[in-house]
Formats: C-alpha cells, sequence, structure tokens
C-alpha cells in the first residue's frame, strides 16, 4: 500500500517545477490529486500523463472565489480533501529604490495571500473530516536575507509565520501545518533568472556544491502529507544543501 493511500489532495503551482514533481509524487504514493495552476496547457498535460487518480482545474491562487471552487470540486471529485501542498508562488527581483508597488502587490497577492487562504479554505473540509495536513512553500528567503528579494523575501518571511499561528490554531482540529524552505532549486521559475550562470552561481553558496532539482523537494512533501509526521506541527524543514547552516545566498 502507498504512504498516502486513501489522501486527497490539492498541490498548487503543481503544473511545473517543484509543483509537478510534487504531484507525482503524490500519485505515485496512492493519493488523488488536483493539479491547481494557471498553467492550462502544462497543467492538463500532467493531469493526463498521471492518470485517474489526477484532475486538473485553473486556478488564481489569489482569488478567494477560485479556491471556493477548487476545494469544492475536489470534495465532489475525489472526496474530502485532507492534503493541501501550498506551492505556488512568483519570484521578482527588484531594489528597494526602483521597484514598483504594483510589483510588489503582485507578489503578495500570489506568494502570502495565496497562501493564507488556501489554508482558509481546506480548514473547514479538513474540521469536518478528522484533520489534514498543510505544507506551506516558504524558502530559504524565509529564514534569511538576499540583496534585491526584499519582495519576495517578506511574503517568505509571513509564510513562515502564518505556518506557526496556522499550527497553533489548526493543531487542536487534527490539521498539521508545516513550511518547507527550498534553497535554489532548478525550475523554470529560477532559470528565467539568470539560466546556466545562475545555477552555477547558487552551486558554488551550496556545501553540497550543486543546486537542487525539484525531484529533491517532493519526498519532504510525500513525508509531511503521510501518517509519518502525525506528530509534526509547526516544523519548518530547509531543504536546500546546507546553504543556511551559514549564511543565505547573497552573503
Amino acid at each position: 500500500m502507498g504512504r498516502l493511500e486513501n489522501k486527497v489532495a490539492i498541490v498548487t503551482g503543481g503544473a511545473q517545477g517543484q509543483g509537478a514533481a510534487i504531484a507525482r509524487a503524490y500519485v505515485a504514493e496512492g493519493a488523488k490529486v488536483v493539479i491547481a495552476d494557471v498553467a492550462k496547457g502544462e497543467g492538463q498535460a500532467l493531469a493526463d500523463e498521471l492518470g485517474d487518480n489526477a484532475h486538473f482545474m485553473h486556478h488564481d491562487v489569489s482569488d478567494e472565489a477560485s479556491w471556493t471552487a477548487l476545494v469544492e470540486d475536489a470534495n465532489t471529485r475525489f472526496g474530502p480533501v485532507n492534503v493541501l501542498a501550498n506551492n505556488a508562488g512568483i519570484l521578482r527581483f527588484g531594489d528597494i529604490e526602483r521597484m514598483p508597488a504594483a510589483e510588489v502587490e503582485l507578489v503578495w497577492r500570489v506568494n502570502q495571500l495565496g497562501v493564507f487562504l488556501g489554508m482558509q479554505s481546506v480548514a473547514r473540509t479538513m474540521r469536518k473530516n478528522g484533520g489534514g495536513s498543510i505544507i506551506n512553500a516558504s524558502s530559504v528567503e524565509g529564514l534569511a536575507g538576499m540583496p534585491s528579494c526584499t519582495a519576495y523575501a517578506a511574503t517568505k518571511w509571513a509564510i513562515r509565520g502564518m505556518t506557526k499561528c496556522a499550527a497553533m490554531e489548526l493543531g487542536p482540529k487534527g490539521i498539521r501545518v508545516n513550511s518547507v524552505h527550498p534553497g535554489m532549486i532548478d525550475t523554470p521559475m529560477t532559470r528565467v533568472h539568470g539560466g546556466d550562470a545562475a545555477m552555477e552561481y547558487g552551486a558554488s553558496k551550496v556545501p553540497l556544491r550543486r543546486v537542487g532539482v525539484p525531484e529533491d523537494i517532493a519526498p519532504v512533501y510525500v513525508f509531511l502529507a503521510s501518517d509519518e509526521s502525525s506528530y509534526i506541527n509547526g516544523a519548518e524543514i530547509a531543504v536546500d544543501g546546507g546553504v543556511t547552516s551559514t549564511h543565505a545566498f547573497g552573503a
């Protein structure tokens, strides 16, 4: 039997990168998965690849109505949601003196508001059905600072704090909430900011001397979604090759 047998999961940002690796791992371990993303083509292709235990739904994490529709669809299609991989996010670099307020707000709406709305939306279902696991995607930039990353880091520190508050609030209802803090991971989102040169620079800062790949992240999400982690709540787990042992990428 798979480690996630009888689990119903939503994976946001699930069409590519870390989200796609999480969705694949969840289905491989026996879960039924709703892949939620704004990328329709990639999301539908992944759902088709994964078969009957996966379904794609177009979803804007910053929109409350979209969350309501997503959770209702998952509950109807597969049964009550008991796992949320709150993975969706965007990365924007910008100096404090020059970054437009509109871009700062966009990062906030997707990364921070999206995570809050996700927790709010699934908590209602989980509370009524015996609990569940919420896994929020923060970052090493939610543990330390980096130049030209203030807007992004602000959301990732916020996710770290929201996770701990939610763990205290929802824990008595049987809902565990934890945060994952990836380091530099080779995904389309990171590659757009410098390509191979950025990956090489990132690797030079990591004690393991390589950047991560999505498959390095997915097993942590499987563990936190499974009953194996039933006494882990409010934790922050860095998956970064050791970079935060002493400093962040900007040092």
